[in-house]
C-alpha cells in the first residue's frame, strides 16, 4: 500500500506558500516584430513585467500539446488539463487523447454502453428498438441524438469523434439520428462555425445516399445556450432544454441558412453567442425537424467535464434533484455522455469513455502531511482550483485541512467588466494569509481567460492591467507576512488577441480590419519566484523542458518535503 507521509528534508523557505494563476496570460512572442495583439505587452504591468524580466527566479513552462496529457503538440491547452497537471504533479492522458484513442482502437464501440445504445450487427441496441409507446408526433421508431461542441477545438470535443460515431450508427443501421450542434467561436476562429457545419452536412448527405434519415436539429452558440458550468447561470441550460427538447426557437432549413440568417440579424455577433435555432422539417416549414422526446437516445459529445454536467444532470436527474427550472416538456431518455464528467457526483450515470485516472495529487499528500490548504477564485474558475486541481475529485480529501473559498462571478460578457473579482479575490486572499492558518494557498485569477475569450483587445488589456494592482497588493502583503509565491499560468489567451498567418504577420479583415482571435493559445506560461527565500533558489538546469506538471513537486520542495518519485522534478532547486 502507497505511503502518503512524505520525509521531509531541509530545502524548504519556512514559511507558507502562495500559488498565484494568472488564468490565460501566456508568453506569446510572434515570428513577425511589432505583433499588435498582446494585451500583456500593451498593458501598463510594472509588476508582472518586471518579474519576468528580473526575477528573483523566472523561467516559462509548457502548458499545451503532449506536456499537459493532449493527443499532440499543436493542440492547444486549457484550464481543465492545465489545473489537473498542476495537482497531479505527473501528466495523464486527458479527455481528447482518451476519446480519439477509444474510437482508434474500437474500444468506445465494443463499450457496455455503446452496445446497449447503438448495439452491434448481432445485437441491436436501444437505438434499433422500438419504441415502448408509440405517439403520433414520435412514431414508433427511436431517434438517436448527438449533443455537443461543434469543431475541431479539441479542448471540449472534436468534430471528428462526431463523424466516427456517425458512422458506426450507420453501419449498425441505425435508422434516424438528429444532431444538435452548439457553435464554437472561442476554441477556434470566432466566426468559423460554417466551416464545421459544411463539414458535417457532407457527411450527412453521404449517409442519406444510404437511405438513412440523419439530419441537423438544432443549434446555437455556446455561450447562449446548453454550455454554462459551476451553476454561473442556469437560464443558459433552460434555453438549451428549450431548443433541443421541446424545438422552440426560430425556424431554418438548415443549419447553413440558420447561421447566416442569425448573423444578419445580429451583426457583429461572433459564434458563441449567436441565439438559439431550430431546424425545421423539409414537408412543414413550422415543425421542428427533430425534437428530443421520450424513449429517444441521446449521446452528449462533449469530453470536457466543466461545461458538461449541468445538462447532463437536466437529463438525467429526477424532479426531487433538480430545482433549477422546469424542464418543459419533461422527457425520459436513455442518454450517455462520451465520457464520465463527475466521478464523485457520477455525472452522468452512463458514459461510453472512462475518464483518466488521477489518484495521488499534491493535495491528498498535503492533508497526510498535516499541511492545511486554502483554494479561492470566484465562480467561473472555482472548479479548476478544487475539482481539476484534485484529480477531478468535487470533494475534499480532509475537510479539517481543506478550505474552499467561492466568490460569485457576474453573469455577464467579461469585456464589460474586465475586473471580474480580481479585487474581491486579492482581499479575500489577503485575510487568509493574515490568519495565518494556512501553509499552502492557492487562487485562480480568471480575467486573462475569461476577457481573452471575448476577442475584444482593450477589454483584455484592462483585464491584465487589473491582474498586475492585484499582483502588487498581493506581493506586497507576502513581504510583509514572509510568504513565498508562485506566479504561473494554465495555459495562454490574451497574449494573442489577433489571429496570424504562417508568417506570424496579424492577420486583417476585408475591411482591413485586424481578425480577433478567441481561443486560447499554444504560448509557454511564466513561472516566477518570488517572496520569503526566492532568492536562495535558481532555476534547475532541466526547466527548458518543463510543464506545469512540475508544480507539484516545486511546491513540496519549497514546503520542505521530499516529492513521489513518480512526480515530474521540482522546476526550482537550491543554489
Amino acid at each position: 500500500m502507497h505511503s502518503f507521509v512524505l520525509p521531509h528534508t531541509s530545502d524548504g523557505v519556512g514559511g507558507p506558500v502562495l500559488l498565484v494563476i494568472l488564468d490565460g496570460v501566456g508568453l506569446y512572442r510572434g515570428q513577425a516584430d511589432g505583433y499588435p495583439g498582446n494585451a500583456l505587452d500593451l498593458a501598463r504591468a510594472p509588476v508582472l513585467k518586471d518579474l519576468l524580466a528580473r526575477g528573483p527566479v523566472s523561467t516559462q513552462l509548457k502548458a499545451h500539446g503532449t506536456a499537459v496529457g493532449m493527443p499532440a503538440d499543436d493542440d492547444m491547452g486549457n484550464s481543465e488539463v492545465g489545473h489537473n497537471a498542476m495537482g497531479a504533479g505527473r501528466i495523464f492522458d486527458q479527455g481528447a487523447k482518451l476519446v480519439a484513442g477509444a474510437i482508434q482502437s474500437g474500444q468506445l464501440f465494443q463499450s457496455a454502453e455503446w452496445m446497449r445504445l447503438i448495439g452491434s450487427s448481432d445485437e441491436p441496441g436501444l437505438a434499433l428498438q422500438k419504441r415502448e409507446a408509440p405517439t403520433p408526433e414520435a412514431g414508433d421508431l427511436r431517434t438517436l441524438h448527438f449533443l455537443g461542441l461543434l469543431s475541431d477545438g479539441n479542448v471540449h470535443s472534436h468534430i471528428d469523434h462526431l463523424l466516427a460515431m456517425l458512422d458506426e450508427s450507420a453501419r449498425q443501421g441505425v435508422a434516424k439520428v438528429r444532431l444538435h450542434i452548439l457553435l464554437d467561436g472561442r476554441d477556434v476562429p470566432e466566426t468559423s462555425a460554417l466551416q464545421y457545419v459544411s463539414q458535417l452536412e457532407a457527411k450527412l448527405t453521404e449517409l442519406k445516399a444510404g437511405g438513412l434519415d440523419y439530419a441537423v436539429a438544432s443549434g446555437g452558440g455556446r455561450m447562449q445556450i446548453t454550455m454554462d458550468r459551476y451553476e454561473a447561470d442556469w437560464p443558459m441550460i433552460e434555453r438549451g432544454w428549450q431548443t433541443h427538447v421541446a424545438g422552440q426557437g426560430p425556424l431554418f432549413a438548415n443549419a447553413t441558412a440558420a447561421i447566416e440568417g442569425l448573423r444578419a440579424e445580429n451583426p457583429g455577433v461572433i459564434d458563441q453567442d449567436l441565439p438559439p435555432f431550430v431546424i425545421h422539417s423539409p414537408d412543414d416549414a413550422s415543425r421542428p425537424i427533430g425534437k428530443i422526446l421520450d424513449d429517444d437516445v441521446v449521446i452528449f459529445t462533449n469530453f470536457r467535464g466543466d461545461r458538461a454536467i449541468e445538462i447532463c444532470q437536466a437529463f438525467t436527474a429526477s424532479d426531487a434533484d433538480f430545482p433549477h427550472f422546469k424542464r418543459e416538456p419533461f422527457v425520459r431518455t436513455h442518454f450517455a455522455g462520451i465520457m464520465e464528467y463527475d466521478g464523485d457526483l457520477h455525472v452522468p450515470p452512463h458514459f461510453l469513455v472512462p475518464p483518466p485516472a488521477i489518484d495521488r495529487t499534491l493535495s491528498e499528500y498535503l492533508v497526510h502531511n498535516d499541511i492545511k490548504q486554502y483554494a479561492l477564485s470566484e465562480t467561473q474558475k472555482y472548479g479548476h482550483v478544487t475539482y481539476f486541481w484534485n484529480g477531478n475529485n468535487s470533494e475534499k480529501f480532509d475537510t479539517a485541512l481543506e478550505d474552499w473559498v467561492e466568490i460569485p462571478s457576474d453573469v455577464i460578457s467579461f469585456d464589460q467588466a474586465p475586473n471580474m473579482k480580481a479585487r474581491e479575490i486579492t482581499a479575500a486572499l489577503i485575510k487568509a494569509m493574515e490568519s495565518e492558518q494556512y501553509r499552502f494557498l492557492r487562487i485562480n485569477l480568471a480575467n486573462g481567460d475569461m476577457v481573452g475569450h471575448t476577442g475584444v483587445l482593450p477589454a483584455a488589456v484592462e483585464a491584465v492591467e487589473c491582474l498586475d494592482k492585484c499582483l502588487g497588493q498581493i506581493l506586497e502583503k507576502s513581504t510583509e507576512l514572509g510568504v513565498t509565491v508562485i506566479i504561473t499560468a494554465d495555459h495562454g489567451n490574451c497574449d494573442q488577441m489577433i489571429e496570424v498567418d504562417k508568417q506570424g504577420r496579424a492577420k486583417q479583415n476585408e475591411s482591413g480590419g485586424y481578425v480577433a482571435k478567441t481561443s486560447h493559445t499554444l504560448s509557454p506560461v511564466p513561472f516566477i519566484l518570488t517572496g520569503r527565500a526566492a532568492e536562495q533558489y535558481t532555476v534547475n538546469p532541466d526547466a527548458g523542458s518543463m510543464g506545469l506538471g512540475n508544480i507539484a513537486a516545486t511546491v513540496l520542495y519549497l514546503l520542505g518535503l521530499e516529492a513521489p518519485e513518480d512526480y515530474l522534478p521540482s522546476v526550482v532547486v537550491r543554489k
